[in-house]
């Protein structure tokens, strides 16, 4: 049975009891649902393999489909994916906010069981204060949105809770009246290769992407191929 938590972004000194709560349910291996500026994600101790598969359960999510990890600043992120001359300038221009980057592992994430791609993570830096008090108390979190596979990103109270109250320990949402989630998720972009790749296209467009990169570097879009 969930806890749920009322944490008004005008009231940062109202927030101890459910940052706490929510950090002790994931040092412990649990799950907690939070808000970000993008949508309510659903998080865990990266870590930890049975808090990971605790939430791919949870939400039902296929193991193809690895974990994402948030991170309170990008000194953090770089110690999850390796810095590159690309990964730099995109962090710089775009971080904190709604960017994820797919980098190769470094060795502190290498052993995180996150899904099938053994040798690359996506890395985000949110720009949300509630998500980042969190961080800032937990360290980097693997996280994902707020839903159950296949299905849209929840973001109404009690949806959430009649979601993930079976398989959450602590659910920390915004009052009514507060500026809610956009309900847009992330830009993706991939690092891993010789040139960045589009995988997702979010807030931030592919425009503002190629004229941050390096000497206006080439954007490709889609999916890698396979062999």
């Amino acid at each position: 049975m969930s806890t749920t938590f009322e944490l008004d972004p005008a009231r940062p000194d109202a927030w101890s009891e459910g940052i706490v709560a929510a950090a002790g349910a994931l040092e412990s291996g649990g799950l907690v649902v939070l808000p970000t500026e993008t949508v309510y994600g659903i998080a865990c101790r990266p870590d930890l393999s049975e808090a990971t598969g605790r939430l791919f359960a949870a939400k039902q999510r296929p193991g193809t489909l690895n974990l994402p990890i948030l991170a309170a600043t990008t000194d953090a992120a770089w110690l999850v994916g390796e810095r590159s001359r690309e990964a730099l300038a995109l962090a710089e221009r775009f971080w904190p906010g709604p960017l994820t980057l797919v980098l190769q592992r470094t060795e502190r994430s290498r052993p995180w069981q996150l899904g099938e791609l053994a040798d690359s993570v996506g890395v985000r830096v949110p720009s949300h204060a509630i998500a980042t008090a969190l961080l800032e108390r937990t360290g980097p979190l693997a996280m994902t949105s707020a839903n159950l596979s296949g299905q849209p990103p929840r973001s109404d109270r009690t949806l959430l809770e009649a979601t993930f109250v079976d398989t959450v320990a602590v659910i920390l949402v915004l009052p009514a009246g507060a500026p809610p989630p956009t309900g847009a998720s992330s830009t993706v972009v991939d690092l891993t290769s010789f040139a960045a790749r589009l995988l997702r296209e979010g807030p931030i467009g592919r425009d503002r992407l190629a004229e941050a990169l390096p000497s206006h570097g080439h954007l490709i879009t889609g999916e890698p191929p396979t062999a």
